[in-house]
Formats: structure tokens, C-alpha cells, sequence
């Protein structure tokens, strides 16, 4: 589970791009922290690259499915 110190470096939104859960090697459109929504398990991955495939997270057999779900979102200021 993902953890924070600062309360305050945080904003709670209700934006529907974290009710999203994406397939495996799907290309991200915000950098942030992802969690499979199947086992758990969090990456931290920058906008553009591609979420880990089948081949990368593997999940034991009776797991459910691996889809990956945002879980905090990162700004990237210019």
C-alpha cells in the first residue's frame, strides 16, 4: 500500500482517470504510482512508458486478473 508523510503535499480529487484499470503493456498518460488491481503489488512509472505485460508480472494460478489501476498521480510542472 502506497504511504505519504506529508498530508499536505497531497490533494484528494475525485478525477475518474484513477477509476480506470488498464491491460498490461498499455501505454500510461500520467506519470505516477500504479497498483495491480489483482495482487497488490505497486510500480512507479513516468507518462508514456508502458505498464509492465504478462511476461514482466505474472500472477500465481486462482489470482485474479492483472489490471493495472492509478494510484497516485504525480504533477509534472515545465
Amino acid at each position: 500500500m502506497a504511504q505519504y508523510k506529508y498530508r499536505e503535499a497531497l490533494m484528494q480529487t475525485s478525477n475518474a482517470a484513477f477509476d480506470t484499470r488498464h491491460a498490461p503493456g498499455t501505454t500510461v498518460q500520467n506519470t505516477g504510482i500504479y497498483r495491480c488491481a489483482g495482487c497488490g503489488d505497486e510500480i512507479a512509472i513516468s507518462k508514456g512508458q508502458t505498464l509492465p505485460t504478462l511476461t514482466r508480472h505474472q500472477h500465481e494460478p486462482g489470482q485474479r486478473k492483472v489490471e493495472w489501476q492509478m494510484l497516485v498521480f504525480a504533477e509534472v510542472r515545465k
